[in-house]
């Protein structure tokens, strides 16, 4: 837990006990995915559908929310994308098949404009 408040206070985050995300991004069914974290989940999908975060999402075309999990702190939301990051990727692969079976872009029921 210390390792996850830490990173908190690294990233700028000045309140760790706000509201969290983790969150899942793919380039498609089955293609290359992208784990995060953030306090904004809208501002950050926006970020990186248009390619405003210049890194691994913009080089591979990682845009699609595959899938996301409400968290009550950052603290607990960073914890669990740490725990995420090392599972094997077929784990990964279930948990959007389980929750998301049609890997369908979240995005969209949140209001953003379908991406093509």
């Amino acid at each position: 837990m210390a390792v996850a408040f830490k990173k908190a206070e690294e990233e700028g985050s000045q309140d760790v006990n706000k509201p969290g995300f983790v969150y899942i991004l793919a380039s498609r069914r089955h293609g290359t995915l992208y784990i995060g974290v953030t306090s904004d989940l809208l501002a950050r999908v926006h970020q990186h559908r248009e390619g405003l975060i210049k890194g691994f999402t913009s080089r591979y075309g990682v845009t699609r929310l595959v899938h996301f999990e409400p968290f009550d702190d950052m603290v607990s939301a960073i914890a669990r994308e740490k725990q995420l990051k090392k599972w094997k990727r077929d784990w990964n692969l279930s948990l959007i098949e389980v929750s998301n079976p049609g890997w369908v872009d979240l995005a969209e029921g949140l209001g953003f404009v379908p991406k093509r």
